[in-house]
């Protein structure tokens, strides 16, 4: 069966037609560039401009002067090592966290099959239909009363409980092949060690994007970080760059978003690979 497209293959053989083809393309792919892209380079060129630069009306594209002075000052005015600190072991503990106890509950739901599973499952589905901020008042409310305030635990602990990440991983559990899982329950192995030997082996995809989304939601978190650390040295960056941006030049303000920015985008440069596999091993299985 032959594929519909905007130009015929006879249109494609001819040069006339190739040349306009691959034009548009690359026009299209171009727009699509800037589109993204200039954002980004606004916003590093913005942290290099002098404060009467960055005020100019019409703004400047390319800095008059290039000053790097702005990056030296966000990081050492605005404490950002500590901050950036604080974040990591935030984002990482809540990572774990919902790695083990996700992957946990979705082998359980997948193969496992527990009695009232569907109804188990349907219940957690039920929780992506809640506003985050009604779940706001008794989360701090629960953390308070266990003396979890100011401590890293306080985002651990709500990050676990994710529907969306738990029923992504159970979708993939569903897709894996059964003739594998009961060849290995032939061999002897028990539920935990089919688990840890087969089962993640095979999910590294879905573990990868998962990963991600869980770093994501933590790192740019704002709201409930805010009510959970009111002791300034143990915020995360994306409190941080609030609280501390009173008395702060906007071009140093705006260096330290870039820094901000910095460590997720080399994550996502560093994994894309295993991003996209795994949202198309999602998509096209079964």
């Amino acid at each position: 069966m032959s594929t519909r497209t905007l130009i015929s293959p006879a249109v494609l053989a001819r040069p006339r037609g190739r040349a306009l083809y691959w034009s548009v393309f690359t026009a299209v792919v171009l727009l699509f560039a800037l589109a993204f892209l200039f954002p980004v380079y606004w916003m590093v060129t913005g942290a290099m401009k002098s404060p009467d630069e960055i005020a100019r009306t019409p703004p400047t594209l390319v800095p008059a002067h290039w000053h790097l002075g702005g990056y030296t000052d966000a990081w050492d005015l605005m404490q950002l090592p500590q901050h950036l600190w604080n974040t990591v072991v935030q984002a990482a503990g809540a990572w774990a966290c919902q790695l083990v106890f996700s992957t946990a509950a979705a082998y359980a739901l997948s193969k496992l099959r527990p009695v009232f599973g569907k109804l188990i499952l349907g219940g957690i589905l039920a929780t992506l239909m809640v506003p985050a901020q009604a779940l706001v008042v008794p989360k701090y409310l629960t953390v308070a009363d266990l003396g979890l305030l100011n401590d890293p635990v306080a985002i651990w602990l709500p990050a676990v409980a994710n529907a969306f990440n738990l029923y992504l991983l159970k979708r993939f559990f569903d897709q894996l092949p059964r003739d594998v899982l009961e060849a290995a329950e032939i061999d002897g192995a028990g539920k935990l060690r089919t688990l840890w030997s087969i089962v993640l082996p095979m999910s590294r995809p879905v573990l990868g994007v998962v990963s991600i989304f869980a770093l994501v939601a933590v790192w740019q978190d704002f709201l409930w970080p805010l009510m959970v650390f009111s002791d300034t040295g143990k915020q995360p960056i994306s409190v941080a760059l609030v609280q501390l941006s009173q008395n702060i030049q906007l071009t140093v303000l705006i260096a330290a978003m870039v820094i901000a920015s910095i460590p997720m985008v080399a994550l996502f440069l560093l994994f894309q690979r295993h991003i996209i596999a795994g949202i198309s091993a999602g998509s096209t299985k079964g």
